[in-house]
This record gives C-alpha cells, structure tokens and sequence, in this order.
C-alpha cells in the first residue's frame, strides 16, 4: 500500500533570523513567495519563495543523536510526509490549490547549526535539508493537503 504525501505542519518567520511559527495554512502568491514570510517580496526572484523539508529527515536526525528538536526548527516552511523530496527536483508539484518548482536542494547553513544549538546539523544535512521551490500558481496550503507530482 502506497503512502500518502501530505503536509505534516508549516512555518513561517516574519523577519529575518527570527524564530519560525507554526501555523495552520499559508497563501502563496505566483512569483513572490509566502504572504507574510520573511523571504516574501514584491520583486523575488525563486530564491527561497517555498521551502520543503521531510519529517523523515528530521526524525533520522533526532533518533540518532538522541534528541527532539521541533520539525519547524529546521527552518523551512512546509514539513512534508511521506515523499522523498530529493528526487522532485524540476518536477512540478502541486500542494493545495499551489502549484511549485523545486529548483535544487536546501543546503543546511550555519545560522541552522547555531539557531539549533547542535552538532553535526550541516554534516547530516547535506542531502537530507529539502528543497527550495519556485512557486508557479498562487493559492492555499494548509496541514494535511496532499503533495502531487504533476
């Protein structure tokens, strides 16, 4: 039986460098990114419109080093589940009413490593630290909207 892809929770940070809130849904504009995201902007180029990250990642993570940091610590704005995020890169996706392109991998930063306050964040994330997505179709995304691969 195959698994569902769906969101597991979503974040966003007003400012820069400011701890991520988790929140219920978000809305998406075409080309701009997260309404009320710190990377939201008028003129945005992909960089950072949306990012996604699995909780399966995290869990590897947590289990292995014996701890429980919060999945919206890592710092990106959609938590996924059940889908291996590596493999979409330049594939279309559709989450909720969204529709994005992931352009190429999350590489996991030191400003992660410190907001974290843990060792070895960079090292295990380098090819588990998600996806950042060029959002195509504005719209909604809330917890629990399933994740298509168009």
């Amino acid at each position: 039986m195959k698994k569902i892809s769906e969101v597991y929770k979503i974040g966003i940070s007003k400012k820069k460098g400011q701890q991520i809130n988790e929140i219920n849904s978000i809305d998406v504009m075409s080309g701009k990114g997260i309404i009320g995201d710190r990377h939201y902007q008028d003129t945005n180029d992909n960089r950072g419109q949306i990012t996604l990250i699995e909780k399966e990642n995290i869990d590897y993570y947590n289990n292995k080093f014996k701890t429980k940091i919060p999945y919206i610590d890592f710092r990106r704005n959609i938590i996924t589940e059940g889908v291996e995020l590596n493999n979409l890169i330049k594939k279309k996706i559709e989450i909720g009413t969204v529709k994005i392109l992931p352009y190429e991998l999350c590489k996991p930063c030191l400003h992660l490593e410190q907001m974290i306050r843990e060792r070895d964040i960079i090292k295990e994330f380098l090819r588990r630290g998600g996806l950042r997505c060029e959002v195509l179709v504005s719209g909604k995304i809330k917890r629990g909207d399933k994740i298509k691969i168009l």
